[in-house]
C-alpha cells in the first residue's frame, strides 16, 4: 500500500492514534456483528416452528370449518357470523437489540359472548370461533418475528461491510503508516548520529 505522509513524530502520533481508535472500533462492531448474528440465528428458529404452527393451526381450523358447513349449512353459518361480535385491536411497542429496533406487538381480542342462542346450533361452531383466534394470535406472533428477522438482517450486513472495511481498508492503512513513519524517523536518526559522528570525527582531526 502506498504511503504518501509525511515522516514526522506529530504523523506518527497522530497514526498510533487513528490506529488505536480503529481497532477499538473494529473490536466493538465484531461483537455486534456476533451477538446480531446470535439474535438472528435464535429468530430464524423461532420464525420456522412458527410457521408450521400457523400452518398447521389454518389446516385444522378450515377443516373444522369444512365440517361444520356439512353439519349446518353454508347459509346457517352465515346467518350466524353476522351475529358474532369480536374485535380486535394492536398494540405496537419497540424494543432495541444492539442499535435495533424490534417490533413487540400485542394482540387483544375483545369479544362480549354469547352471541347466539346454543338452540340448534352445532358445538362446532364454538369450536371454530376458538380455533380462529388462535390462528389470530399465532400470526401476531409470527408477523412479529418476521419484521424482526427482516431488521436484524439488514443491520447485520450493514455491520458486516464495517467490519470489512476496517479489515481490508482501514486497519491495514494505519498500521502501514505508522510503520512506513516508523522506518523513515529510524532511518532519519541513524543517518543523523551517522552525520554526526563523522562531524566529530573531522573537529578531532
Amino acid at each position: 500500500m502506498k504511503i504518501n505522509i509525511a515522516a514526522t513524530k506529530t504523523n506518527l502520533l497522530k497514526s498510533k492514534k487513528l490506529l488505536s481508535l480503529t481497532k477499538e472500533g473494529h473490536n466493538l462492531l465484531d461483537e455486534k456483528r456476533r451477538i446480531l448474528v446470535n439474535e438472528l440465528t435464535a429468530i430464524v428458529h423461532i420464525v420456522d416452528r412458527l410457521q408450521r404452527e400457523v400452518d398447521t393451526a389454518l389446516k385444522e381450523a378450515y377443516g373444522l370449518m369444512d365440517k361444520t358447513i356439512v353439519v349446518m349449512g353454508r347459509k346457517r353459518l352465515e346467518e350466524l357470523s353476522f351475529s358474532i361480535d369480536i374485535k380486535t385491536r394492536l398494540s405496537i411497542s419497540e424494543r432495541r437489540v444492539m442499535g435495533v429496533s424490534l417490533p413487540l406487538i400485542d394482540l387483544n381480542i375483545q369479544e362480549n359472548p354469547p352471541y347466539y342462542s346454543p338452540y340448534n346450533v352445532s358445538f362446532y361452531v364454538d369450536e371454530v370461533i376458538k380455533r380462529f383466534k388462535e390462528v389470530l394470535k399465532l400470526i401476531t406472533q409470527l408477523a412479529e418475528k418476521k419484521i424482526a428477522l427482516i431488521r436484524i438482517a439488514k443491520e447485520v450486513q450493514k455491520t458486516i461491510r464495517k467490519v470489512n472495511a476496517l479489515e481490508k481498508i482501514y486497519l491495514p492503512f494505519y498500521a502501514d503508516s505508522v510503520k512506513y513513519i516508523s522506518d523513515r524517523l529510524d532511518e532519519d536518526a541513524r543517518e543523523a548520529f551517522s552525520m554526526l559522528k563523522l562531524i566529530k570525527e573531522r573537529i578531532r582531526q
